[in-house]
């Protein structure tokens, strides 16, 4: 059975009886973790590695893992700091900036990879140009070069860890008031000022090998008439065609506010798919998610299976090979630092 298009969630901590079922239909890809699918290190290890046994090639496994305000687990995993700790660190010390954003980035995959967790939906690569409160500390800086350096490092080190990563929310999100989770924002910048400035760290983890990209549900007007994640122009003509993205395309949630201007839950997802997106997402809608899956029972792309297979974790080490190793225990040491704001005394 191939790898389908639609990602969904679960509503507990173990699997019904009728999601076993959902899990095994045709257009189903992949599962999106929630903290309400979350008691206890060991509870997610067995979870995980049922969803992982239901079918192959596995189902991928996710999660929104980014760290502060965005992270889905917590007791028995670090309590990572937001990205905007790094980008204060590196406006002081860029080498020491980017070596914690690499042991944040492998601390947090590691930490994932024991539970069997294929991915997070990170790093965040918006501006935190102070409009949008949505975005804010999630984002590393405003600095374009700050967000660029950053975000490789962090994600090289998710990458040691053997994960792969997700950035977004392209083309950016950063410079709209509105949360796209309860309206659709609109960006009226001019088409060349993004290029210019918003999608320089995109190009930049592009072009070292990003594996996966989220795009925004913001409108352009300047640009195109559609949300990002429905748009040929951003889609093809600007992320694959002009930055050469080989990777998969995750559409944000089809059930949030800004996702809802193309109609039914079965009409996004179509329209999603056919502007370029890989593997469409549903949460918080049991509903919603199985419209998507009866829509797209037959659905069928090739060359989407092949991306998505890119995104299964390597690698894997028990929790306490990875609690025993030097490399966890200073990576806690240097999160400790960064919530104590003794960062410029960081010895890495």
């Amino acid at each position: 059975m191939s790898t389908g298009p639609l990602m969904f969630d679960l509503g507990g901590t173990s699997l019904a009886s009728e999601e076993k079922e959902l899990l095994c239909h045709p257009a189903a890809g992949g599962i999106i973790l929630f903290s309400r699918n979350y008691e206890s290190p060991q509870q997610l290890v067995s979870l995980v590695k049922e969803i992982h046994q239901v079918r192959a090639p596995a189902l991928l496994v996710a999660v929104d893992q980014e760290g502060g305000r965005v992270q889905r687990f917590k007791t028995g995993f670090t309590e990572l700091p937001p990205a905007a700790s790094l980008g204060n660190l590196y406006r002081h010390n860029k080498e020491k900036g980017r070596a914690a954003a690499r042991e944040i980035g492998w601390l947090m995959a590691a930490e994932l990879r024991v539970a069997g967790i294929d991915f997070s939906f990170a790093p965040v690569l918006d501006r935190d140009t102070g409009v949008s409160q949505v975005i804010g500390s999630r984002a590393f800086s405003d600095s374009v070069e700050a967000i660029g350096e950053l975000a490789f490092s962090w994600a090289a080190g998710a990458r040691e860890a053997g994960m792969a990563s997700v950035g977004k929310h392209f083309p950016g999100h950063g410079c709209v008031e509105a949360d796209s989770h309860h309206e659709l924002p609109k960006d009226q910048r001019p088409l060349e000022e993004i290029l210019n400035r918003d999608l320089v760290p995109f190009h930049h983890l592009i072009e070292n090998g990003l594996e996966g990209i989220m795009p925004a549900h913001v409108v352009y007007p300047e640009c195109d008439q559609q949300p990002a994640g429905y748009s040929r122009f951003w889609i093809q003509e600007i992320l694959r065609n002009r930055l050469r993205f080989s990777g998969v395309v995750f559409s944000d949630d089809l059930s949030m506010e800004g996702a809802t201007i193309a109609g039914s839950y079965g009409e996004r997802a179509n329209l999603a798919l056919e502007a370029g997106c890989d593997m469409v997402l549903v949460c918080n809608n049991p509903d919603g998610a199985i419209e998507v899956m009866e829509e797209l029972t037959d659905y069928k792309n090739p060359a989407s299976q092949a991306r998505l297979v890119r995104m299964h974790g390597h690698g894997h080490i028990s929790s306490s090979q990875l609690k025993e190793s030097p490399r966890w225990r200073r990576a806690l040491q240097l999160v400790t630092k960064l919530e104590d704001h003794s960062s410029l005394s960081l010895d890495l």
